[in-house]
């Protein structure tokens, strides 16, 4: 495959579409990563069996196959100096899986890892007639301002102790690509502010079940336009990890074994489909394309 062809990775589970069509979660993978990468260090099909909904790993580009970027703003790599335009990719891609199955338009959400997580709040912000809700994992908005046009909620985990990505923000101890980052406060504030929640959230400390030297602290922003909520999930102590899952990469840092992202994410994505409206709104015109 070439360094500009694009690919996804689709996996749907057994036992037939329902009824309404399959919800569906887009989960980017980070930078210098790829979808099989992304499948295994997420855990995300097993969920996807388990609740019933199909989840697809689109890929980035570069010239290493199994190291790939997505050009989300401010990160990462290749993609980004050549200004790759990934929301004509996802829009091509959302194009292409209705063609293969029927999905269910008021439940297409997004996640992603690190410039995977970047994606999410990309594809949110210039496709939010299309995505209903984003969770986003160890990376903040690649961009200064957000202006989606329909509200889209989030949910975003961050660790504390992140050395790839800050919590604070600014260039990691351990970075790669060196991306000056914004920080999770930017962001969250960014988005609380497009969505019209409440600017003061509720806080809470979630009691840890297991002493692995991380612990758990929610804030929720609620009272968005169509019940729109921004949740971050601050976790002290954690690395550049996916909450609840194993890596095989110890230098990524710590893993919470307090949070499961994967069940906390789906969720909250059933909490929050998109309106009726919306998705109407946001269908071609008879004719057009």
């Amino acid at each position: 495959m070439g360094p500009h062809e694009r690919m996804y990775l689709a996996h749907v589970p057994g036992g037939g579409s329902p009824s309404g069509g399959w919800p569906v979660v887009l989960a980017f993978h980070g930078g210098g990563s790829n979808p099989e990468r992304m499948a295994d260090f997420s855990g995300l099909s097993a969920t996807a069996d388990q609740h019933g909904f199909a989840v697809v790993y689109p890929g980035g580009t570069g010239i290493i196959e199994a190291a790939r970027t997505f050009n989300a703003g401010n990160c990462c790599g290749r993609a980004m100096r050549l200004g790759i335009d990934e929301i004509a990719f996802v829009t091509a891609l959302l194009a292409d899986l209705s063609g293969l199955m029927l999905l269910d338009e008021q439940r297409i959400y997004a996640t992603g890892m690190s410039n995977g997580a970047l994606m999410a709040y990309h594809v949110a912000d210039k496709l939010s007639h299309r995505i209903a809700a984003i969770a986003p994992v160890a990376g903040p908005m690649g961009f200064a301002t957000c202006a989606p046009a329909e509200p889209v909620a989030v949910i975003h985990f961050h660790g504390t102790a992140d050395e790839f990505a800050p919590f604070a923000g600014g260039i990691g101890k351990k970075s790669v690509s060196k991306t000056n980052f914004y920080s999770v406060e930017h962001t969250i504030a960014a988005w609380v502010s497009a969505n019209g929640c409440a600017l003061t959230p509720r806080v809470e400390e979630l009691p840890p079940a297991v002493d692995d030297g991380t612990h758990v602290t929610r804030h929720v922003y609620d009272g968005g336009i169509q019940g729109a909520e921004v949740v971050l999930y601050q976790i002290h102590g954690m690395g550049h990890t996916w909450p609840g899952r194993e890596t095989p990469f110890p230098a990524l840092g710590r893993v919470t074994h307090n949070l499961d992202a994967n069940e906390v994410l789906w969720e909250f994505f059933q909490k929050h489909p998109k309106t009726k409206a919306a998705v109407a709104n946001g269908r071609p015109k008879a004719g057009k394309k």
